[in-house]
């Protein structure tokens, strides 16, 4: 937040209940920190004493919060919260949520929030831990995915799982994939099959495994963002470059332009 220039963020977004998304030991800490004032939780009741636990330190956070200037409130974000929505418009700047359709009984990691950030100079679609190839051919079909997708973290830290196909980075074709991974990376994410997919589209790859990635827009904010891995634990710069956002075109319209643009073009709702 500090290399942001903020000293709160505005939304805290957990894509999952599982250990590796929102621990129970960690969670207290993070919301004392960033104080945000909506946070975003899955649509699903937890398996584990650390979801529970979990949602027993955000409704205190919740609670207390009334009681100083920055009230926040909880989003659940569930295939019934997701069905109640506005029809998602290209060229707009609202979010829009793509996973839960419906809960998945079977496999939890289904149950993840997929998410289109757009509010911004750039645009991040973020994919939990989602691994049904039923799910990856459903946002292969999402027009505006394609269209205006700029950062993709990759789904359950870029597992082979048959949801992270060639058909869907060639088709979404995002500027820049992001893998979270903790440093001794035991778990070698991505593993190469991932990483060919994404050489193959040319896509650069950035990985949390040895430093944190910060992503910023930069000059005039019309378009244009930097991307930054750092090393573990210090200021040192690993890698860092530039890339002009898909929606570069569209920040430089006035109201009048985006209104004739969104006549002009059909509209999807944000489920099916």
């Amino acid at each position: 937040m500090e290399a942001c220039g903020s000293p709160f963020v505005d939304t805290l977004h957990i894509t999952s209940w599982d250990n590796d998304h929102c621990s129970c030991t960690e969670i207290q800490d993070l919301l004392e920190t960033t104080c945000p004032t909506k946070i975003e939780c899955p649509g699903y009741s937890p398996k584990s004493q650390n979801g529970f636990k979990s949602i027993e330190i955000i409704e205190k956070y919740i609670s207390d919060s009334m009681r100083s200037n920055r009230p926040a409130h909880i989003k659940n974000i569930s295939p019934e919260y997701i069905s109640l929505l506005d029809e998602a418009v290209e060229s707009e700047y609202r979010d829009i949520y793509y996973n839960p359709r419906y809960l998945d009984d079977c496999c939890g990691n289904n149950n993840s929030t997929v998410k289109l950030f757009r509010y911004g100079c750039f645009n991040v679609l973020s994919l939990g831990d989602v691994e049904s190839s039923n799910i990856s051919s459903y946002l292969r079909r999402r027009r505006i995915l394609q269209r205006e997708t700029d950062i993709m973290l990759l789904a359950h830290h870029g597992a082979d799982n048959g949801f992270t196909t060639n058909k869907l980075i060639n088709h979404i074709k995002p500027s820049v994939a992001i893998c979270s991974s903790n440093r001794g990376n035991q778990y070698d994410h991505p593993p190469q099959s991932i990483r060919n997919i994404l050489q193959n589209n040319s896509v650069p790859l950035c990985t949390t495994k040895d430093g944190d990635v910060i992503i910023e827009s930069v000059g005039d904010h019309t378009g244009k963002y930097l991307v930054t891995n750092y090393q573990t634990g210090s200021t040192q710069i690993k890698n860092s470059f530039t890339a002009n956002a898909k929606k570069k075109k569209i920040l430089s319209y006035n109201r009048d332009t985006l209104r004739n643009i969104q006549k002009g073009t059909p509209s999807y709702r944000k489920i099916k």
